[in-house]
């Protein structure tokens, strides 16, 4: 089966993973992570892409970022990807592909799903039994929001900033959203959209988006869902 082509919308949120080839650490050390983070913001600001969240797993690791160009998203990812390889390559004496094909994104209903998604990213470290809390874990961009420390990767979205009119009603606000976490229903739809290429949104939502957009957008016919993978 052919796969779907990319959905390709300026201005709106993306959730993206990559993960590692056959699922094989991408991550060894606290050194590939700092080198990982300092590839996505130096591209992200090449690119003209806002990251507003992420989380660096060991062998995958996920993005929640905005796009301001149509090209923004491929072009950030795909020089990512090949600068990462590079410096994995040569830091640890070996040869080949590293990345499990193309990097995987859903579009995000902003209203509806970009607070769920930074939270399902913030409990990745949690679901994978790394750490008990959120907080414990050194390599997401929970510590910023939840006023632990700054980061100058992270460029909060608008949204977040309806979550309190002071920057202390706000991290309040967002350790609270943590702590509650996702539920099921939400977290099997923004795994299931990421890996599929869907669009996470309203049934309205999606409506209005597929008049801009050739390919469908979500699941296309009817009947038993499909076997979820896993997104973690």
């Amino acid at each position: 089966m052919a796969r779907l082509a990319r959905v390709s919308v300026p201005g709106y949120p993306y959730h993206v993973i990559q993960r590692g080839n056959n699922r094989q650490r991408i991550f060894t050390s606290d050194g590939d992570r700092e080198t990982m983070r300092e590839l996505l913001d130096e591209n992200a600001r090449r690119f003209d892409v806002a990251i507003h969240a992420y989380v660096l797993m060991d062998n995958h690791f996920h993005l929640l970022l905005t796009p301001n160009a149509d090209d923004s998203l491929p072009r950030m990812m795909q020089a990512v990807g090949r600068k990462y390889v590079r410096y994995f390559n040569d830091v640890h004496k070996r040869s080949g592909t590293l990345w499990e094909g193309r990097y995987k994104s859903a579009l995000v209903q902003t209203e509806r799903y970009l607070l769920a998604c930074m939270v399902y990213l913030d409990l990745n470290p949690v679901r994978a039994g790394l750490v008990s809390r959120a907080q414990d874990y050194p390599w997401s961009s929970y510590a910023h929001y939840a006023g632990i420390r700054s980061d100058r990767r992270v460029t909060p979205h608008a949204l977040v900033w309806g979550l309190g009119n002071t920057p202390f009603d706000r991290e309040s606000r967002y350790r609270e959203l943590v702590q509650s976490g996702v539920t099921e229903r939400q977290r099997m739809v923004l795994g299931q959209a990421v890996t599929n290429g869907w669009v996470v949104g309203d049934s309205e939502f999606v409506a209005g988006l597929q008049q801009r957009v050739e390919r469908r957008l979500t699941r296309s016919s009817p009947g038993r869902p499909p076997k979820q993978e896993r997104a973690d």
